[in-house]
């Protein structure tokens, strides 16, 4: 009784391999010849979205009023990206760090306190990437020192997956179709498809703060562009031969 059997084992990552090679011609049973291939999908696609995360760092001898500035600096980029009209559960608040700063004193040799640090994280998700670079003004001019960096990704992700997988069996089909070609023979039904790999990279975009802090120095609108996003996915197959 033949049967189609489906694995599922998704790889997310942002590297890419070398393209699969067909693998072997073999019998799957005694009584069933089979040509087993490996076929690749790649779907490029335009982000539609971006997520931003911003630091706000605060130094001072009094660990109490480093967390005070530190709250007044956020609470300011926070009302910055909310004059833009995004979404309140669009915006939200991360982890929280205190912790005394150390320098090392050559000349004495010897470690000496300088303070405390005071780290908050803001994260924005923007659905529309035209109001990327007004966020990333406003946020820096308020009080954010330090943008850890902007992820891009796509809304579709499932169709776009899906079209990356289906790119992937098409091109295994046509695989073995041209080496039982040369054989007179033709693909029959598929036996068994293996989903091996899917890589959606997110690209990550980072800047200097001390150029954002400087109008004349801050990036044009095109200097956010995300470029295409490279989806491939890797299948397994085996045909029975005809």
């Amino acid at each position: 009784m033949r049967y189609l059997l489906i694995g599922l084992a998704m790889v997310w990552t942002g590297c890419l391999t070398a393209r699969a090679q067909v693998v072997r011609v073999g019998a799957e049973t005694p009584a069933v010849p089979t040509i087993t291939v490996q076929g690749e999908g790649v779907v490029r696609v335009q982000p539609d979205r971006a997520t931003l995360r911003f630091a706000v760092v605060t130094r001072d001898l009094d660990p109490e009023q480093a967390r005070r500035r530190n709250a007044e600096a956020s609470r300011r980029a926070l009302n910055a990206v909310r004059a833009l009209g995004i979404e309140e559960n669009r915006l939200h608040l991360e982890a929280l760090t205190l912790h005394p700063v150390r320098e090392y004193n050559p000349d004495l040799r010897r470690w000496e306190e300088k303070g405390y640090e005071v780290q908050r994280v803001l994260r924005v998700e923007l659905d529309s990437l035209d109001l990327l670079p007004d966020v990333v003004a406003r946020v820096v001019q308020q009080g954010a020192n330090r943008l850890q960096g902007i992820q891009y990704d796509v809304s579709n992700r499932e169709a776009v997956r899906l079209a990356a997988l289906q790119a992937a069996v098409r091109n295994a089909r046509d695989k073995a179709r041209a080496m039982l070609a040369e054989l007179n023979r033709e693909v029959g039904d598929p036996i068994r498809i293996t989903e091996q790999a899917l890589e959606f990279p997110r690209p990550l975009w980072r800047a200097d703060m001390a150029a954002l802090r400087t109008a004349e120095a801050a990036p044009e609108p095109e200097a956010y562009a995300a470029g295409e996003i490279e989806v491939r996915a890797r299948v397994e197959i085996v045909f029975a031969i005809r």
